[in-house]
C-alpha cells in the first residue's frame, strides 16, 4: 500500500464516520475524485478546481469542456463531476413533485428554483397542474426567451390537453439576473392565456426566475 492509499482509507473513514461533517470543500471535491481517479494524490486538483471556478457549486455547474482544460482531467472524472449534481437535483425534484401541491406561490418558487439551478441559459418551462394544485406534468419547451417569437403556443396548449389540466403555469428565467418581464413577455403571456382559454384551461401564472428569486406575473399585475 503506498502513501496516497493510505491517504485514501483514512479519508474514507472519516466520511463512513460522520459523513461530510468537519470536511473542507476542497476535501470532500478530492472524496469524490477517488471514484474517477483510482490511484494518486488528487488533492492538488481538488485545489486546482476550486481555484479555477471559484467555489465547489462552481465546479459543479462548470460546463464539460470547460471541466476538461483543467490539467489532470479527463473525460471520465468530468463526466462524474457533472453527473453527480444532477442526480441529487432529480432527486430533490422528485421529492418536491411528490410531496407539495404546488397551490401557492411560495410552492411553485420553491420548486422553480430548484428546477431553474442548473439552468446556464434562458429557457422556458410549462407546469400543467390538477383542480387541486397537483403537479401532472412538468414540460422544458426550450431554450431561449419566452418572448412571442420563441413561445411555442400550439406546444403548450397540447400540454395542456395531454395531461388533462385544469391550469398552466409558464415559467422562465433571466440569467442575466434581472427578473422584471419584458413587453415581449408580457405579450406572449397573453397570448398563452387566450390560447389555453380557448380549450378551457386556465393560465394560473408566468414566473420569470433571476438570480435565487422570482416574480410572478399574477401577483405583479402583469396577468
Amino acid at each position: 500500500m503506498g502513501i496516497h492509499d493510505g491517504h485514501r482509507k483514512r479519508v474514507r473513514q472519516r466520511f463512513m464516520k460522520n459523513d461530510l461533517e468537519g470536511f473542507a470543500d476542497h476535501e470532500a471535491l478530492e472524496l469524490l475524485l477517488f471514484y474517477a481517479i483510482p490511484q494518486g494524490d488528487v488533492n492538488p486538483l481538488a485545489h486546482a478546481l476550486i481555484d479555477r471556478f471559484g467555489s465547489l457549486s462552481g465546479v459543479f455547474s462548470a460546463p464539460l469542456e470547460l471541466l476538461t482544460q483543467v490539467e489532470g482531467v479527463g473525460e471520465r472524472t468530468a463526466m462524474l463531476l457533472r453527473l453527480v449534481p444532477q442526480i441529487a437535483q432529480k432527486a430533490r425534484l422528485a421529492d418536491l413533485e411528490r410531496e407539495l401541491a404546488l397551490n401557492t406561490r411560495e410552492r411553485v418558487g420553491e420548486y422553480l428554483l430548484e428546477l431553474f439551478s442548473r439552468e446556464r441559459n434562458e429557457a422556458v418551462y410549462e407546469i400543467c397542474l390538477d383542480g387541486k394544485g397537483k403537479l401532472l406534468a412538468c414540460r422544458r419547451l426550450g431554450e431561449g426567451s419566452a418572448s412571442a417569437v420563441n413561445l411555442d403556443i400550439r406546444q403548450i396548449v397540447q400540454n395542456a390537453i395531454t395531461f388533462c389540466a385544469s391550469s398552466v403555469i409558464l415559467a422562465h428565467n433571466h440569467p442575466s439576473g434581472v427578473a422584471l418581464p419584458s413587453e415581449a413577455d408580457q405579450a406572449a403571456t397573453l397570448r398563452a392565456k387566450a390560447a389555453l382559454e380557448s380549450v378551457d384551461v386556465r393560465l394560473e401564472d408566468h414566473i420569470v426566475v433571476a438570480d435565487h428569486d422570482f416574480i410572478s406575473f399574477s401577483e405583479s399585475g402583469f396577468l
